[in-house]
Order: C-alpha cells, then structure tokens, then sequence
C-alpha cells in the first residue's frame, strides 16, 4: 500500500516524492515510462567518457533563493555562467541583442544611449501586439526580427511568428549594454557532478521506491495507493478523448570530435543557416576536462517526444478541456510541463512541486 503514485521521474515527480518521502513520512511509488529518471534533464557518460545531456541542454537558473536552497542540499554547483552565440551573416554575435550585436552587424560605434536612440527609431509602433512578431518589431524594428526571430522561429515551431501567440517571445531581453550573459538570474550553474546524481540523492529514501521502463497504466490497477500525482501528459491520461495537444519534438544528432573544444560557447544558434537550430558543446557547460569533445545538433520536428507545447489557442482550448475534466477528479494532482501543458524553466517546475506539497502537507 502507497500513500501517493508519483507518474514520471522528473524534477517534477522527484521533487514532490522527496519532499512526501522525507519530510511526511508518506510511502511513494515512482512509475517512469523511460529507462531512467531525471525527466528531460537526464544526463550521461558517453562511449568516450565526456558527460552529456541527452535531450539537449540543460542550465540551471533562478532568482528563487527557496529553490536554489532546496535544491542545493543534494548537490554541489559548478559556478558556469551561460553565454550563447548567434551565427548570421558570417559572423558570431552575441544573443540576447546588446551593444555589441547591434554595433557588429551594422558596423557602428554606437554608445548605449545612442543604442537606445536607435531602437526607438526603428521599431514599429503598433496598436496592439497580438502575435511573437509583433513582440519583437515593437521592440527592435523589422531589421533585427528578420535577422534572429523569423527564420529561428519558423525552424523551432513550424510556423511563422504572425501564428504563435505573444508569450513566445515576450520575456526576450534586449540590453542596451555590452552584457552577454545568456541569464541574469541571481543563481546558475549545473549540478558538479551532474544532474543524474542529483536525482539518485533527491529519490534516495526508504520511503520512495522507484519503477522504471513501465507505463503507469500497466500497473495501476494491481497497485493499491491514496492519491495519484500526475507528471505526464494530461492528453494521454484521459486517453485523447478531446484530441492530442500540439507539441514540438526534437531530434538530436551527436558527434564525437577529436579536439578538445569545436566551438568558442556552449551553445551556437542558427537562426538562417542550417535545418537545426543550434550547436550544444557540453564540456563548457560541464567544465569537464578531456582530450575530445562532444557535441550535439537540434532539429526541431512535430513528431516525437513532446518538448514544447505548441503556444496556440487551438491548443490552449483543447487544454482547457482536459483540465475541466481534471479539476473535477478526487485524489488526483497535476503537476509540471506535460501535466499543465505550459513550457516551464526547470526551477518554475521545482518551485510548484514545493508549492504542491504545501498544500498537500496543509490537507494531511
């Protein structure tokens, strides 16, 4: 008998399962569909020893002290400051936009006022903003949106930016600086020793026990448990009764290169250029030492795992349904990405698992 069914081994259902296991008492069942836990953020050794993440990259960040504090009792920080790089027009500029993108690709000197003096003049001063496009060229103009939006955008998604809603592109930064850090958040990094030993320690208890390579579905009628805490899907909990949610996948394609760096960042995007999106170096993020280097390319694709729920309204209405009928369920939870169907960074995902158990915590 289990006090709680955990589906998925995410940061999301380790997180709840650990803080039910610990801090409760409270007996858990751990079912994941994969061969491994950690969700999207597993990561691994390779053929030749370099750590990689399997499903692309994953930076730790958040301005959350109560999440960087929970999460730092089962891991030690790597101290790594995310930079990225952008490849248009034969030349590497730094991306989010700054001082020195603008004045690289147009070939000025501007100071940051004059940066600001710029913008203003070029951006569209519009009515209403009522898709991603419209989020950038209020911000930028149309010369900056052709350059790093458009053609990333139809490569990431399948659509141009007219298609998806505002949100896509609505935290976008532009810095009137020479700032070229990627996140500003007040802590970062990636776990030290990686993030597959962080999810060892955080599903490490005696109260937890931990199913893998197993559908929920297969075994949930021959386990007894009190409440059910849902991280997949929730289009394939109710068996697509109002149709599948729209999702972008992705395809990864690794190579083993014999030099100890390819590239100058961890990460190059390719807005114009290229069927994928960007180039992952993970030894800048891991600072990991080694003779070779590893790398990954990204071709995003509608078919697949589901990464990135499609930000339409089509898909939101579809949503709104399931989660009505969701709603009306005892002794079930939704929570995280695939359960909600809203793309969360990794600590947004952590701080509503400790928001959850809270409350779970105020009902026991």
């Amino acid at each position: 008998m289990y006090d709680f069914l955990v589906v998925g081994a995410g940061f999301s259902g380790a997180v709840i399962a650990e803080r039910l296991a610990s801090q409760l008492d409270r007996k858990v069942l751990v079912v994941e569909k994969r061969d491994h836990i950690g969700g999207n953020a597993y990561d691994y050794y390779n053929e030749d020893g370099i750590l990689v993440h399997k499903y692309g990259p994953h930076i730790f960040h958040t301005n959350y002290d109560d999440v960087w504090k929970y999460l730092s009792q089962f891991t030690e920080w790597n101290g790594y400051t995310h930079r990225v790089l952008a490849f248009v027009d034969g030349r590497k500029v730094p991306i989010p936009i700054n001082l020195t993108t603008v004045n690289t690709l147009l070939n000025k000197n501007f100071t940051e006022d004059e940066l600001k003096d710029y913008l203003e003049s070029v951006r569209i001063k519009l009515p209403e903003v009522k898709n991603s496009r419209d989020v950038v060229v209020s911000q930028v103009g149309e010369y900056l949106y052709e350059k790093f939006f458009r053609n990333y955008t139809y490569k990431q998604w399948g659509v141009y930016p007219e298609e998806l809603s505002p949100e896509v592109t609505r935290r976008i930064p532009v810095r009137f600086n020479t700032d070229d850090r990627y996140f500003t958040d007040k802590y970062q990094g990636l776990p030290a020793e990686g993030y597959t030993e962080l999810f060892k320690r955080l599903l490490k208890n005696d109260n937890i026990t931990v199913l893998l390579d197993t559908d929920y579905r297969e075994i949930i009628e021959e386990v007894r448990f009190d409440r059910l805490i849902y991280t997949g899907p929730i289009d394939y909990f109710f068996d697509y009764k109002y149709g599948r949610l729209p999702y972008r996948s992705l395809h990864f394609v690794s190579e083993t290169l014999d030099m100890e760096f390819f590239q100058e960042v961890a990460v190059v995007n390719y807005p114009n250029d290229h069927d994928f999106t960007r180039i992952t170096e993970f030894k800048h993020m891991t600072l990991q030492q080694h003779p070779k280097t590893t790398i990954i390319r990204e071709y995003p694709r509608p078919e697949g795992e589901p990464y990135y729920p499609m930000p339409t309204a089509e898909g939101r209405e579809i949503y709104q349904r399931y989660y009505k009928e969701a709603s009306a369920l005892k002794s079930v939870y939704l929570l995280g990405r695939l359960a909600e169907y809203r793309y969360y960074n990794m600590d947004q995902v952590v701080k509503r698992a400790l928001e959850m158990f809270s409350k779970l915590a105020r009902e026991y």
